[in-house]
């Protein structure tokens, strides 16, 4: 498949630091479920896109690393490293962290059913 996980991985980055609302719409599957980083708490794909729609949370950098894809049929589970830094309301992020997303096939392409952050604590 021309689109592989890897592409559609770097996708979603490059969406999320430009707030690109259209093409976070087209990569996420309808039921899509985001694992905070920070708090270990659920978002939903309508609570995400509405966050990043109303300015309650914005990246301002976004560097991911050490990719590594596994794929087993019409799943792939991509992981790797994140350092990033935005606002979530009022306050100022930051996070390093390794990250597990789940792409799936759907409509012809991969798309991102399941992504969960935990942070790296470096003593």
């Amino acid at each position: 498949m021309a689109d592989e996980p890897s592409a559609a991985d770097r996708r979603f980055f490059s969406a999320l630091l430009s707030g690109n609302l259209g093409a976070l719409d087209d990569l996420l599957t309808p039921d899509f479920m985001l694992i905070d980083v920070a708090r270990g708490g659920e978002i939903g794909k309508e609570s995400l896109l509405g966050a990043i729609r109303t300015g309650k949370l914005s990246f301002e950098r976004i560097e991911a690393g050490e990719p590594r894809v596994r794929v087993h049929g019409k799943a792939a589970i991509v992981t790797g490293r994140t350092s990033m830094a935005g606002r979530a309301g009022d306050q100022r992020f930051s996070a390093n962290s390794r990250y597990t997303h789940v792409f799936v096939v759907a409509e012809g392409r991969w798309r991102l059913a399941s992504a969960q952050g935990t942070p790296i604590h470096e003593d």
